[in-house]
């Protein structure tokens, strides 16, 4: 499923874009003697507008708690696939009911030599909205 992140009036987005952490992730026995470096990208598309003429955090999307939510997970232990983690990033973008869809990249950086990266690209939108 693709999910439509194009332009809407009333919407804007919020983004975390290459951070890059470490994490104990993979299903092979070397994977899970050393951590390896991902890269995690998120899109998140809030329904509504921040409040106009307003300087205050709490009249927008932080998204302070999503990083810390995504450093949680990569320290939390050994995780088994990249589509596990993007899976746990979702939940935490989509706990605040102003997300109406969320993207999610989850790349392994240093898995081939010949590839700069391998991972997942995972996107889901609030089940009300597509029924709408």
């Amino acid at each position: 499923m693709v999910t439509d992140f194009s332009a809407t009036a009333g919407t804007y987005r919020v983004f975390v874009r290459n951070l890059i952490l470490s994490c104990s992730i993979g299903t092979y026995a070397h994977e899970k003697r050393a951590r390896q470096r991902v890269r995690i990208n998120v899109e998140l598309l809030v329904d509504g507008e921040p409040k106009r003429g307003s300087d205050e955090l709490r009249d927008v999307l932080n998204y302070e708690p999503l990083i810390a939510g995504i450093k949680a997970i990569a320290a939390a232990g050994h995780i088994h696939l990249v589509e596990t983690v993007a899976e746990r990033i979702l939940e935490i973008g989509l706990a605040d009911d102003r997300v109406a869809a969320a993207r999610v990249t989850v790349e392994k950086l240093d898995v081939y030599p010949e590839a700069e990266s391998v991972g997942i690209v995972l996107e889901r939108r609030r089940r009300s909205l597509e029924e709408s």
